[in-house]
């Protein structure tokens, strides 16, 4: 872990969100610091927090009370507009259902983000290129979501969620959808990108997939229970070896 400042730093963290006459306090106070090249799983049983605690670490949303500090921004009072910046600047999501779209090749659905960036077309399609090639997906560029497995799609959405370059990479349930050989695919290239210097988090309520991170952060009753470092379990496939056409 680094001495330097940390990339995600949370102070007093709140979000209450009103029903009626109720109020939910989703988060009470949540302070946590997480440094660059951290890989950290956040845990919880449903209602815990941890999707709410995503959505404002991942600038979907805006925390009720508290303070978000981002790779150095003050994140908590920006607007709209400014936290879809930060979002494409800043966090490479990665998401259960993989979000693709179906008509779009593999090639187009990376160059996405580097589209809304507004990256001249000879670029992004270099830089795409690069990201499918870094997830061992050069040969499937002009494959469109159908034509790939389900490990195969999870592996195009990695591929979007680096081409930015982002200072995190935010994965939800990452393989929610996936068969267990397919999870441990997956998480062997989660385990290869952290070596090569990212920084993830990961939230997800599988005990067996958080035991990939090198820390589990607990939450309970919108508040942090536990905050444990660990030995990272063991990668049984430190390569990816997707059968063409194998569904997950």
């Amino acid at each position: 872990m680094s001495d330097d400042k940390p990339i995600i730093e949370t102070r007093g963290l709140q979000k209450h969100y009103d029903l009626g006459a109720e109020t939910v306090r989703a988060l009470r106070g949540v302070d946590l610091r997480i440094h660059r090249n951290e890989y950290v799983a956040i845990m919880g049983p449903s209602g815990s927090g941890k999707s709410t605690f995503m959505n404002l670490i991942g600038c979907l949303d805006t925390p009720t009370a508290g303070e978000y500090v981002l790779n150095g921004q003050p994140v908590a009072g920006m607007r709209d507009d400014d936290l879809a910046r930060i979002r494409n600047r800043e966090i490479g999501f990665v998401f259960q259902t993989f979000n693709l779209l179906p008509r779009s090749t593999a090639l187009e659905n990376v160059e996405l983000p580097l589209v809304y960036a507004g990256t001249g077309k000879a670029e992004r399609r270099r830089r795409a290129a690069d990201a499918l090639k870094s997830v061992e997906l050069g040969d499937r560029m002009d494959h469109r979501p159908s034509q790939l497995s389900g490990g195969q799609r999870q592996r195009v959405a990695i591929a979007r969620a680096l081409v930015t370059n982002p200072s995190i990479i935010l994965a939800d349930e990452p393989t929610g959808n996936l068969d267990s050989r397919t999870s441990e695919e997956i998480m062997a290239l989660f385990a290869r990108l952290h070596e090569e210097g990212q920084t993830i988090i990961m939230v997800t309520h599988e005990p067996d997939i958080a035991a990939h991170a090198e820390r589990v952060v607990t939450l309970r009753d919108g508040v942090i229970s536990s905050d444990v470092r660990q030995a990272p379990a063991p990668v049984a496939a430190r390569e990816v070896r997707d059968p063409v056409g194998a569904e997950a």
